[in-house]
């Protein structure tokens, strides 16, 4: 009894579930499932979220005079950030919600002069974006998305990989019976940044002595897209892994699929702010890049695009609403950085405390601190947060756990967290626990998205 009154114990998802909860876990993963299928870039990930918020009633906040409670408006920047807000029933200056996620994840990005032919064989450059293990992306199957201006200003999308019947590319790996020299080194350097190098085609144009190969896939390009070999220095093309997500495991408990750092929290606070009807408080949800190269740019949470999306909404609340009454309106506000944590994995135990670390199934998970050694680039949220959190979380009947990204010393990361504590706001890593992050095929918890979801959604009110 005193065990029970006094003890703090870990809880299961699977085993709290009661009713028809588990099904309704299931049908909210193949929805979550589909979205990551059909969503593999920043752009497209911005397109999608347009789309489904001006279909459930939110309305671009440049055609809004005024704006009162209950109203559903949406903000955009440079076809890469969104932010959609709820108008609440208290004004601006009690505060508002937030929930910011980021859309990016790592990739291979195209070199602006990427084509090239060597050996009778076509092959495209790329740069790799964000923290990735470069064998990870040698000998699979790969998808090319993306968009090309042409020298009219004309955008071309492009998608080749996903679609039944597409080719797909791949980067060519050494066989190991000529990897010899290769096996010798360590990880971080038998493979180079510079040989990651899309193989794209192999047949020769017909009449052409000089780069046959590669003009044969210009003539391609052009007869398919319109579009020319200067084309590909406007252009943003990711490779990307190609396929859908997929049920891992005989009990399909798992979700597997490329991109879940950090799509699983954007399609999560994406359904909360759905969800959320005339809140107590203005409830926005954030979608910012470049959070995997540092937060950096116009679109990334080092920008100004949170505050000038409060300022749009405080000007139509308030004619008056001011630069100070802007700093007043973070300064009251509480925020979750929706990002995705390290999932404690049986096979590599050692580089995580498992008192402190997040377990796959034991539902959300909040991270008080993220950073590295000493807790260097973080957000370190304070107690009354906190505890704040867990009466929301406990109230609501929802399955948590606590997490850290790592042992002390052995690495760490960071997220948005910081950056949104800078501005005035309470702030607290919230998310789910993955395995293999940043890899092609990274694993999550369906009934820890669930209950992620149920949290965003607590979080905002609705």
């Amino acid at each position: 009894m005193m065990k029970q009154e006094l003890a703090y114990t870990r809880k299961n998802v699977w085993t709290q579930a009661e009713g028809g909860l588990i099904q309704e876990i299931m049908s909210f993963a193949e929805e979550y499932k589909l979205f990551l299928s059909n969503v593999k870039t920043e752009r497209s990930c911005f397109k999608h979220l347009v789309n489904i918020a001006m279909s459930q009633g939110f309305r671009p906040v440049e055609g809004v005079q005024q704006v009162r409670s209950g109203d559903k408006v949406l903000i955009t920047g440079h076809n890469k950030v969104v932010a959609l807000a709820v108008i609440g029933q208290e004004g601006l200056d009690k505060g508002i919600t937030l929930i910011g996620s980021h859309t990016d994840v790592p990739r291979l990005d195209l070199k602006p002069n990427p084509l090239y032919e060597e050996q009778g064989l076509a092959f495209l450059k790329t740069h790799y974006y964000g923290g990735i293990k470069k064998y990870h992306w040698v000998a699979i199957p790969l998808a090319l998305h993306g968009v090309v201006y042409k020298a009219d200003g004309q955008a071309v999308e492009v998608s080749i990989g996903d679609r039944p019947g597409d080719p797909v590319f791949t980067i060519t790996d050494l066989l190991p019976h000529l990897a010899k020299d290769q096996m010798v080194k360590k990880v971080t350097e038998f493979l180079e940044g510079e040989q990651l190098n899309l193989l794209i085609g192999g047949i020769p144009l017909k009449d052409e002595k000089d780069q046959a190969v590669k003009m044969n896939i210009l003539h391609i390009l052009h007869q398919n897209y319109g579009i020319t070999e200067e084309d590909f220095i406007s252009a943003e093309l990711e490779a990307v892994p190609a396929g859908p997500a997929h049920d891992i495991g005989f009990d399909r408990s798992l979700v597997g699929a490329y991109g879940q750092d950090d799509r699983v929290c954007v399609y999560t606070s994406l359904r909360a702010i759905l969800a959320t009807v005339n809140p107590k408080r203005t409830a926005v949800a954030l979608f910012i890049d470049k959070e995997e190269i540092g937060s950096t740019g116009n679109t990334g949470m080092n920008g100004r695009f949170l505050q000038n999306t409060i300022a749009e909404i405080g000007c139509r609340l308030n004619p008056h609403y001011n630069e100070l009454a802007l700093y007043r309106t973070f300064a009251r506000s509480q925020a979750l950085s929706a990002d995705v944590t390290a999932g404690i994995d049986p096979n590599f135990e050692g580089v995580l405390e498992k008192h402190n670390a997040a377990k796959i199934g034991g539902g959300v998970v909040i991270t008080k601190y993220t950073g590295a050694k000493g807790k260097y680039h973080t957000n370190d949220a304070s107690a009354e947060y906190v505890a704040y959190l867990r009466r929301l979380l406990n109230e609501n009947k929802i399955t948590w756990q606590t997490g850290e990204l790592g042992k002390v010393d052995q690495g760490g990361g960071g997220t948005i967290a910081h950056i949104i504590a800078e501005l005035g706001f309470e702030v607290i890593d919230c998310g789910v626990p993955l395995l293999s992050m940043h890899a092609p095929l990274e694993v999550a918890s369906k009934g820890d998205i669930y209950e992620c979801y149920r949290t965003y959604k607590a979080f905002f009110g609705a």
